[in-house]
């Protein structure tokens, strides 16, 4: 069963291989990053467009295999960032990004 559920899944989903080059983005990835290319991000290196910062964190987490979870507010939008490894068959084969769009007032339940 080939079921395409990324493409518009309503959060964005930015997945790069081990070097940074973006190989992967769904709808809602390219219209987050629309001002910097949209689609055209596909091939480019994430490097290119972080921070200095930024880039030694990304490659940190993948060097080392780590996730990173975070919240963001920008332009009066509330996301929940999580960047984390992703793998074939084993290998390390990159990072995934999801940015989540959620309310500011989110509940919490323990269960």
């Amino acid at each position: 069963m080939n079921i395409n559920w990324i493409k518009e899944f309503p959060a964005a989903i930015t997945v790069c291989d081990t070097k940074g080059k973006i190989i992967g983005m769904n709808n809602k990835s390219a219209e987050v990053f629309i001002n910097e290319g949209g689609y055209e991000l596909l091939d480019k290196n994430i490097f290119d467009c972080h921070s200095d910062n930024s880039t030694r964190i990304i490659k940190e987490l993948i060097a080392e295999k780590k996730t990173n979870v975070y919240t963001i507010e920008k332009n009066g939008i509330k996301k929940l960032i999580y960047q984390a490894p992703w793998y074939e068959h084993g290998e390390l084969k990159g990072l995934v990004e999801l940015s989540i769009e959620i309310p500011f007032d989110i509940p919490h339940h323990k269960r």
